[in-house]
C-alpha cells in the first residue's frame, strides 16, 4: 500500500484539475461516481487499494508533472 505523505483528496484535485476534467469525468474514467470523487477530495472517504493504483498509474503517465505530485503527496 501506498505510504501518504499529505492528504489524498488534495492530490486527487490537483491530478484532476491538471488532467482538466470535472469530478464527474475523473470519476468515469476511474470507474467510480461522481459522488465518490467528492467524498476522496474532501476527506470523508479515501480510496481503495485499486483506486489508488489507477490513480498512481495516471500520475505516472503525466511524466514530470506526475512524478512532482507524487513525490509531494506519496513520498514516491
Amino acid at each position: 500500500m501506498l505510504k501518504v505523505k499529505q492528504p489524498v483528496g488534495g492530490l486527487i484535485r490537483e491530478l484532476r484539475l491538471l488532467t482538466g476534467l470535472t469530478q464527474e469525468q475523473f470519476a468515469a474514467s476511474l470507474g467510480v461516481t461522481y459522488s465518490t470523487i467528492n467524498r476522496w477530495e474532501n476527506g470523508r472517504s479515501q480510496p481503495s487499494p485499486i483506486a489508488m493504483k489507477l490513480i498512481q498509474q495516471r500520475l505516472e503517465e503525466m511524466g514530470e508533472q506526475g512524478k512532482e505530485l507524487l513525490e509531494k503527496y506519496l513520498g514516491n
